[in-house]
């Protein structure tokens, strides 16, 4: 069999806008503080045009609070690189069974009717404890929007290009969990943790499915994240607990799944990556 050429010095450059062209949801990027916000700002970066989804009320309802949409999508479009990339967002409660379907074909549409890159980066905060104390309320609401949702996601992406040309690269799914299967676990938050733990144990099952549509499938653990949740000595102690001494910014999981997103990664797929800057449990 012939060996294949090395790649031309040209092919071998970096692309400073890898992602022109191409098109991208990201879940669950209604805060600035957030990791949704921080992917989208490096997918829209990159050249991506982006879709921004949004579930205000389950911001409002938390102690950190909502931000207003206005300044979400301004700061994602004031960090797009090509200038005919489109940044836009809408609302969808994940939690409705039919929303994760219709959010999909909107923001497909919205972006020309082609969607590349999927982010499901949203969950459910709060509604949770320990063995003891949790119910089944708490664990079918993660379960419906941690997984459900997801799932069903991925499955009106994967529907939407197989309708596309074959093998049209580009494709894109990248899904979030949070160290639930690393030492020590979630003790304090197991309906998290489970649904959490199903995404990482299906991501080679879809890596799988979608392979044949040339859609890569990655699941990234960003580590404790500085997203504004966690203030005092609590917040000191866990910085304590990175070789740097800082925790994880939301910028840090950005910068992987922006790359992820790239052809450079083009041959990573089915795989859950860990991305915590040495975090010392």
């Amino acid at each position: 069999m012939p060996r294949l050429p090395h790649p031309e010095p040209e092919n071998l450059r970096r692309d400073p806008l890898p992602l022109r062209g191409r098109t991208a949801l990201v879940t669950g990027a209604s805060r600035r503080d957030g990791i949704g916000h921080a992917v989208a700002r490096r997918l829209a970066a990159h050249g991506a045009s982006v879709y921004l989804h949004h579930h205000v009320p389950h911001d409002a309802a938390m102690p950190w609070g909502a931000d207003r949409t206005e300044d979400v999508l301004g700061s994602v479009r004031a960090a797009a690189g090509a200038p005919d990339a489109q940044v836009l967002d809408g609302p969808g409660d994940l939690t409705d069974p039919a929303a994760p379907g219709a959010l999909v074909a909107t923001a497909a549409e919205a972006l020309g009717g082609r969607l590349d890159i999927l982010v499901a980066n949203h969950a459910l905060s709060g509604s949770d404890g320990t063995l003891d104390r949790i119910d089944a309320a708490m664990l079918d609401a993660h379960w419906a929007v941690d997984t459900r949702s997801v799932l069903l996601l991925i499955q009106a992406y994967a529907r939407r290009r197989a309708a596309l040309p074959p093998r049209l690269p580009g494709g894109r799914v990248m899904m979030m969990t949070s160290g639930q299967d690393i030492a020590g676990g979630m003790p304090g938050e197991i309906a998290y943790a489970l649904q959490k733990g199903a995404l990482a144990s299906v991501t080679r099952s879809l890596a799988t499915t979608l392979a044949e549509h040339a859609v890569t499938v990655n699941t990234v653990n960003p580590g404790p994240v500085d997203t504004g949740y966690l203030t005092g000595e609590a917040y000191e102690a866990v910085a304590a607990m990175f070789p740097a001494g800082r925790w994880g910014r939301p910028d840090d999981p950005a910068r992987l799944i922006g790359w992820l997103a790239t052809d450079e990664a083009d041959w990573i797929t089915g795989q859950v990556i860990d991305s915590e800057g040495g975090f010392r449990r």
